[in-house]
């Protein structure tokens, strides 16, 4: 017997009608337009029906291939342990960041002095569950960059400057925690998501309709 559609997670049943959109959309069983509209929806609808009825028009997934192509696009990066243990960024009268797919140590040290770092975790592939960036920030500004499926903890204190925390605090249990701590003075320091969930959702239909024409 099938369980209550009321009794099922609401993210489980949001998850599979996003899923349902985004093939029928690269399949162009929906024009871009309906999709768009439909996942606004399914994001943002707390009732379990509201969100099933989004996709009832609509065949559902069944394809290894979409499937697999989703987890490789919005699985968290791990990769095996093989960098340092700690890296040191050093910014003084300049600049400097991390970017792209680069290996996270456990521990990263930020020093910036009258100078700047960007940090982008976006696509950067983890060796740890938990890492922790120490930070002391005098006279500077450094920009934190995460995903929205990773785990953010803010410890860090500032004088006479600002920290701007804007990413999740909470994603799953599954997804690696980044604990940011230290001290900010005269400075500031910016942790936001560089690309949203739903930007991600968008990107990924895109490319999958890209690849599906390409092969009809």
């Amino acid at each position: 017997m099938a369980v209550k559609l009321e009794d099922r997670p609401i993210e489980q049943v949001r998850e599979e009608v996003i899923d349902t959109l985004i093939y029928s959309y690269s399949h162009g069983v929906i024009s871009n337009e309906a999709f768009e509209r439909r996942l606004d929806q399914a994001m943002k609808s707390q009732i379990h029906q509201e969100i099933a009825d989004l996709a009832a028009d609509l065949q559902k997934v069944e394809d290894p291939e979409f499937t697999t192509q989703k987890e490789r696009q919005f699985n968290v990066n791990y990769g095996s342990p093989e960098s340092e243990e700690t890296d040191t960024i050093v910014n003084i009268l300049g600049g400097s960041g991390r970017s792209g797919q680069w290996t996270v140590p456990r521990e990263i040290k930020i020093l910036t002095i009258m100078g700047g770092s960007d940090i982008d975790f976006t696509d950067a592939i983890f060796t740890t569950p938990n890492v922790t960036i120490k930070i002391l920030c005098l006279f500077g500004g450094n920009d934190i960059f995460v995903p929205e499926n990773i785990n953010v903890v803010s410890k860090a204190f500032c004088i006479m400057g600002g920290i701007d925390n804007s990413a999740p605090s909470i994603a799953s249990r599954q997804a690696p925690t980044l604990t940011v701590e230290g001290l900010v003075m005269f400075g500031g320091l910016d942790i936001k998501i560089k690309t949203t969930i739903k930007e991600k959702f968008v990107a990924f239909a895109n490319q999958m309709k890209t690849m599906f024409n390409d092969k009809g």
